[in-house]
């Protein structure tokens, strides 16, 4: 097999296989011909009255063409090969593009998913993100009411607490006694 590089896209290898076919065909015609002159001169060899110049002649002739003929039968032999041989290139090209081909599709749809499918991803991300932020705000609402009930609580016993424990005094008038002052003592 040749390699790639000699013959690398299909039309290249088709107009190689045209050409080549043509030359087969040409070499056809010519072995056509050939056998034509070479029954020819056999069967009028038979028919020639027996002239030892003229057979000898006649013999180196034959032997030529003979020779001619087994020459361009195996020009014929080598074009076929190598018009099988990129018969067999063309198939394996058309394989590979289809393969490339299908390969391309493939990725094509894959790309055109692909929007959908990050998507689909980051809502299931974003789902999870949610629940976190939820339970987070309802922890955060919880603690808050805790620390305005804590707050509160403690505003109350503080309040209990800063009041002062101030001596009551009997009232004013009727018989009590003298009010204690503060020069006499």
């Amino acid at each position: 097999m040749t390699s790639q590089t000699e013959i690398s896209t299909l039309p290249e290898l088709q107009a190689e296989v045209a050409r080549l076919r043509e030359e087969l065909t040409m070499r056809d015609q010519l072995v056509q011909q050939l056998s034509q002159e070479l029954f020819r001169l056999v069967k009028g060899n038979a028919n020639a009255s027996p002239n030892p110049e003229l057979s000898e002649r006649q013999q180196a002739e034959m032997r030529s063409l003979q020779d001619q003929l087994q020459g361009v039968e195996e020009q014929v032999t080598f074009y076929q090969a190598q018009i099988t041989e990129r018969d067999v290139e063309v198939q394996q090209l058309r394989q590979s593009m289809q393969e490339m081909s299908d390969r391309a599709q493939m990725l094509e749809q894959v790309v055109q998913e692909l929007p959908r499918v990050y998507h689909e991803k980051f809502e299931q991300r974003m789902a999870t993100v949610r629940e976190k932020v939820a339970m987070i705000q309802r922890e955060n609402r919880q603690l808050h009411a805790e620390l305005k009930s804590v707050s509160y609580r403690l505003a109350v016993r503080n309040r209990q607490s800063n009041q002062l424990d101030l001596p009551s005094f009997p009232r004013m008038g009727g018989n009590a006694g003298p009010i204690p002052t503060l020069g006499n003592a």
